[in-house]
């Protein structure tokens, strides 16, 4: 009896060992399709980015070609007519602040040269200076402050987050559509009066590149000239000025920045003279 006991229980054991045997050939197979899933969609993946970056390439190419072109085009008065009477004129220059904004972002804090012949300069260069040409005109210059102050606002900022000596060309087209811009007096009043405006002159002021002082000067000079505006600004500018820098900038060996800074040095003269 205990032996058949024996048996019975050997019996169920080997049924047990038999339906685990097959649960784990189960388990296995299915772990090794699930591995071949992942290997596959990893594939997938690996194609998809690839994919991704040659798209993103693809974009930032076709991006620098037609905006360089569109610069070109946009030295003419009847092309910016144009282009400001189309429908997607907004939408452009929000793209274009997204753009430029997307760039500086990507810019390593480490960053020593820029590489001015990538793509990616100069599909942002490329933007900037169709920013400078718009503002060139008198059309222009009405319809960014009235349609994209977002633009403006961008550049204001960028301009002074950008370390000294880095991306040079970018910050003097940026600071020519400013300087573009204040010739309108309504978008004179608009940049003069942005939140940290004459501290971001002073930065500028200190900057290692002359084209990016001279420029800097000139928008200095264009908030100086305005009665209005200095009405309102003028005893910010009189406390804080960088008189020193000033100085120095009129004794530097560029010409044109030299006699730019005694010129504007002179109007300083008449300013306190008038305070």
């Amino acid at each position: 009896t205990d032996l058949e006991k024996k048996e019975e229980e050997i019996e169920q054991l080997r049924m047990d060992c038999e339906h685990f045997r097959a649960r784990l050939e189960t388990a296995q197979a299915d772990c090794m399709r699930e591995k071949k899933e992942k290997l596959d969609l990893r594939q997938q993946l690996n194609e998809a980015k690839q994919q991704l970056l040659q798209q993103a390439e693809y974009c930032t190419e076709m991006g620098a070609a037609v905006c360089t072109l569109l610069w070109g085009v946009s030295s003419n008065e009847e092309a910016v007519k144009s282009i400001l009477g189309g429908s997607k004129a907004v939408k452009f220059f929000t793209i274009t602040a997204q753009t430029m904004e997307s760039f500086v972002k990507s810019l390593s804090e480490d960053m020593k040269q820029q590489d001015l012949d990538s793509e990616e300069n100069q599909f942002v260069l490329a933007l900037a200076g169709i920013v400078t040409n718009v503002a060139a005109l008198a059309c222009g210059r009405e319809f960014l402050v009235s349609s994209s102050r977002e633009l403006l606002d961008t550049m204001m900022h960028l301009l002074g987050d950008m370390k000294p000596g880095l991306c040079n060309k970018f910050k003097v087209l940026m600071l020519m559509s400013l300087y573009n811009v204040s010739i309108n007096l309504k978008g004179l009043k608009y940049i003069s009066e942005s939140p940290g405006f004459i501290p971001l002159l002073w930065w500028l002021l200190n900057d290692p590149d002359t084209e990016v002082c001279l420029h800097a000067l000139r928008l200095l000079q264009s908030v100086l000239l305005e009665p209005e505006v200095l009405a309102r600004s003028g005893a910010e500018v009189r406390e804080t000025l960088p008189f020193q820098r000033i100085v120095a900038l009129s004794q530097s060996r560029n010409a044109e920045l030299q006699a730019l800074a005694k010129e504007l040095l002179e109007d300083l003269k008449i300013f306190e003279y008038e305070a």
